[in-house]
């Protein structure tokens, strides 16, 4: 546990010390982690700069989570496939190292395609579970940084 608190916790407090207001934070942790899970793999990176710039959050509380929703992300990544499949009335991929490699070399466009639509099927899943998550989870994380800031500047008067 002291691992996670010394490579989390501790630099997010860092950062309130440094002036970034409780609710900045709180959204910058709730919208890195939304873009950490994302199903594209390969872009979470570049979302959280691009969104950080967008709307004036904090890049290193941003990045620090996103890369710490890693294995969430991986973990997410099948049930954000299913789950298009079932809004968008799909047949079920199969998604087995060997199916996918037989598919592959029968018709590999067309496996490309296949996959590249789950992908997209996913992402609309991700936004519509993802975002509404991500703005609460910033509501709920606010009260939390706020008694952070005070306790830091209780400990430096």
């Amino acid at each position: 546990m002291t691992w996670l608190r010394r490579r989390t916790w501790e630099p997010l407090l860092a950062l309130l010390s440094t002036g970034l207001s409780p609710r900045g934070l709180a959204w910058s942790v709730a919208v890195g982690l939304a873009l950490g899970v994302f199903p594209m793999l390969g872009t979470s990176t570049l979302l959280c700069v691009g969104v950080a710039f967008a709307f004036r959050l904090n890049q290193p509380a941003m990045q620090l989570v996103n890369y710490l929703a890693y294995p969430l992300q991986l973990a997410l990544l099948l049930p954000f496939i299913r789950g298009g499949e079932r809004l968008f009335g799909a047949s079920p991929l199969p998604l087995s190292l060997a199916a996918l490699l037989q598919a592959l070399r029968a018709d590999t466009l067309g496996t490309i395609a296949t996959f590249w639509t789950r992908i997209w099927h996913a992402c609309v899943v991700w936004a519509l579970v993802a975002l509404p998550a991500m703005t609460l989870l910033a509501f709920l994380l606010r009260p939390a940084f706020e008694a952070a800031a005070r306790g830091l500047k209780e400990e430096s008067s």
